[in-house]
């Protein structure tokens, strides 16, 4: 019995080996994200085992590769040995060439081993990440995945980046965002071969770094009045005197902590402190700090416009300035301070005796230029430890600081003009580098900025633009994406809003422009949503969701249907009525024409299987459809909707209060009359709404339902009335309003506006239909 085993282990081992010497790669089994420099397969495979060594020679690549490491010793369940000497086959071996670019790597794998070539250990690190990415996705997995070959292709890559600055702004300001969080991002950054990690550590609503010699900045401006249950911009004004009890704050320690990780993974932290704006935290701690020293509380919300900022007259602002930032620089080793300088308004500079004295000493012409030797007195402060100063392209108004590295987020048009002036530059346009933004349909995605974002528009970010000359484009170090908070208050949320942008926006920096294809991307995105998932991410799956919109012929009473999704080419199936969304689904092909009541479900297909949400309309038809109908007050010259008969076009809007399909009226009752042309049975009036406190647009307080047979003499037959309700998300709502059968030609519909804010503010009132039955 135990001669047939051992012959058995022989004949199972002699297949296996057989198995790996017949396996072939080709191109599309190689879907490493961001796309390599150039690439090469060739015959065989090499395969990880416990008995595989890695050949180090010093500490710095033992670090690079104790996280390579550990995946296998979770994963696979052993432990690959360090050695300093190669031996005869199965071996990783990292042989320094110093002639290689920084970040740059070669590899090349055999069936008797894998060599990486590099300067220095970033290199060494972004070719272990490209190892990962060869091997099977479980290498993500933290329990042991049993029967997996740990195979890679024989293959020859080199690779490097085209850009040098390739980072990821956090914002910690509007919701905190604490130490292993920050942690597990940088860990990330470094699995996308990116390699700067911003931290906006200073704005309005939080002052989240420990300043020993100005404690107050964390004792007070870290913490505010807790507002959570309100809409970010519809908060009200906090009194000085309530304590805050909602923030938090990194002390030094930590963030040395922070700063020492990121070394060793090749992130360089750039810290962000803000001004002369984005300050009312610090003014909060000390209002001697503003023109007018009047105490301030941390604000919970939105502030607009910000002229709570720091008084550039005082010699006491600079002293602060500069006490703070030789702390900062204590705790980052990083060569840029990035200082904000966006959005002052400078009303209090222009009445301030210190400010107003300021620019006569200066012979400055404005406070604009008042802004302009503020920021260039900061960067010469900077400049004299060592370090080199970021600023948004505001700060290029009143004369550019002689050194300063610019930042563009309003377009590139600032940054081109920067780099004209020979400054160095990041590229960080909101068009493409805003993760706040939404990045799918709005009624299928979390509370965001409203502005879209999908992820092939990241994808098509390029820092260097068309019109650049060669000497220009020299000056464009890299771009860097942006997630601000006001609406990100969890880590989960926070993943959600950056992966898998970051993926593409990590292609658009390391990756050559030529090599760059959008269809290609597409393909290679599905193994990285699997590494995801065993990682725990909590990533978007918005691309795979199917967008629809819709026209409408008032005189056929006839909807047309368009389905769209992010993928070109895309397999989008679809249902009518009650069925339900199987492999016989209709294939799509073009706009569906929908004439009665329906209900459409829709679907992307990937492998004949449907994947991401399933998109579901309903189509409703009704007596009023068509109908004309006319308003006591005309709707907003802004909201125009789909033209008179919009609020009867059968067509419904979104969370997109932009998209079309929304009449809105400013501070007035929407009072409406709708002529059905002949007496008909109505037993039900149903009006359309949206709310989005933040936006300024709220619910209406009651919907009256009149009837008339004559269009003048009216009785009113139901109401239906909601107080208002703090509400932190975007919501649509249909309110209905029911009564007993009437006979009517005439229907006159009343809205009622909220007409205050609870904020003090005006009110909008948004409706897309008015349906009748």
């Amino acid at each position: 019995m135990k001669k047939l085993s051992s012959i058995i282990l022989v004949i199972t081992a002699f297949v296996c080996n057989f198995c790996f010497a017949q396996k072939v790669f080709t191109d599309k089994d190689i879907q490493i994200i961001p796309k390599p420099a150039s690439l090469k397969i060739v015959a065989g495979v090499f395969e990880f085992s416990e008995k595989t060594k890695l050949v180090i020679t010093d500490k710095s690549q033992k670090e690079s590769a104790n996280s390579f490491i550990s995946k296998f010793e979770k994963a696979a369940g052993f432990k690959l040995q360090i050695t300093s000497k190669a031996p005869k086959s199965n071996y990783v071996q990292f042989v320094v060439n110093t002639s290689f670019e920084n970040e740059a790597y070669e590899l090349k794998a055999s069936k008797n081993n894998v060599i990486i070539t590099a300067k220095n250990s970033a290199g060494f690190m972004y070719a272990l990440e490209t190892l990962r990415q060869l091997l099977p996705v479980a290498i993500e997995s933290k329990t042991v995945i049993a029967n997996t070959e740990w195979i890679i292709p024989a293959i020859e890559i080199k690779d490097k980046p085209r850009f040098e600055q390739r980072g990821l702004m956090l914002d910690l300001s509007r919701h905190f965002f604490g130490k292993e969080y920050i942690l597990k991002t940088i860990d990330r950054l470094a699995m996308h071969k990116m390699n700067v990690l911003r931290l906006h550590m200073v704005d309005d609503q939080g002052w989240r770094m420990e300043i020993k010699k100005y404690p107050k900045l964390t004792e007070v401006g870290a913490w505010r009045v807790d507002q959570e249950d309100k809409a970010w911009n519809a908060r009200a004004v906090n009194d000085p005197n309530q304590k805050g009890t909602y923030g938090g704050f990194l002390t030094q320690k930590e963030l040395k902590e922070i700063v020492a990780y990121a070394v060793i993974k090749n992130v360089e932290i750039i810290p962000e402190i803000e001004m002369p704006a984005h300050v009312s935290s610090a003014i909060a701690a000390y209002p001697f700090l503003s023109c007018v020293e009047k105490p301030i509380a941390v604000p919970s919300g939105g502030v607009w416009p910000i002229t709570d900022i720091f008084c550039a007259g005082k010699e006491s602002t600079f002293e602060f300035l500069e006490n703070v930032i030789d702390e900062v620089i204590a705790v980052f080793p990083s060569k840029y301070i990035h200082i904000g300088g966006d959005e002052a308004t400078k009303d209090h500079w222009k009445t301030c005796p210190y400010c107003q004295k300021r620019i006569q000493a200066e012979g400055l012409k404005d406070v604009n230029e008042l802004q302009s030797y503020f920021v260039k007195r900061i960067e010469k402060y900077i400049n004299s430890k060592g370090k080199k100063m970021i600023g948004w392209d505001e700060i290029l108004e009143g004369g550019l600081a002689p050194e300063a590295t610019v930042m563009s987020w309003r377009g590139t048009k600032g940054g081109i003009e920067a780099a004209e002036q020979k400054h160095d530059v990041i590229m960080t346009p909101e068009s493409h580098c805003y993760f706040n933004f939404y990045q799918g349909p709005q009624n299928d995605e979390p509370t965001a900025f409203n502005a879209f974002l999908p992820l092939h528009t990241v994808y098509e970010f390029d820092p260097i633009a068309d019109a650049m000359s060669s000497e220009t484009a020299k000056h464009i170090l890299g771009g860097h994406a942006n997630l601000w908070a006001e609406f990100i208050n969890t880590d989960a949320l926070s993943e959600y809003m950056l992966f898998p942008r970051l993926a593409a926006f990590s292609e658009t920096l390391w990756s050559t422009k030529e090599s760059r294809n959008w269809d290609d991307f597409s393909s290679r995105i599905n193994p990285l949503f699997q590494r995801y998932d065993y990682l725990g991410i909590n990533y978007a799956k918005s691309a795979y969701l199917i967008a629809a919109s819709s026209k409408v012929d008032i005189a056929s009473k006839k909807v047309s249907i368009s389905l769209q999704n992010e993928f070109s080419k895309p397999d989008i199936r679809y249902v009518l009525g009650d069925q339900e969304i199987t492999q016989s689904a209709v294939k799509y092909q073009g706009a569906i024409q929908i004439d009665k009541t329906t209900v459409i479900k829709a679907s992307l297909f990937k492998d004949n299987q449907p994947i991401g949400k399933t998109f579901t309309d309903t189509i409703t038809f009704h007596k009023a459809s068509g109908s004309a109908i006319q308003f006591k007050t005309p709707f907003n010259e802004n909201y125009k909707g789909d033209g008179d008969l919009s609020l009867v076009n059968i067509i419904r809007g979104t969370k997109n209060f932009h998209d079309g399909q929304w009449q809105a009226w400013l501070n007035n009752d929407m009072e409406a009359v709708i002529d059905l042309g002949i007496k008909q049975d109505i037993e039900h009036v149903i009006l359309g709404s949206l709310e989005s406190q933040g936006s300024g647009i709220y619910f209406p307080t009651a919907v009256t339902v009149y009837v008339s047979d004559d269009g003048i003499n009216y009785k009113e037959t139901a109401k239906t009335e909601r107080a208002f309700a703090s509400n932190i998300n975007t919501e649509l709502k249909d309110f209905k309003v029911s009564f007993d059968t009437k006979k009517a030609r005439f229907i006159k519909v009343i809205a009622t506006n909220l007409g205050k804010a609870p904020s003090g503010g005006g009110t909008w009132l948004f409706v897309d239909e008015i349906v009748v039955n």
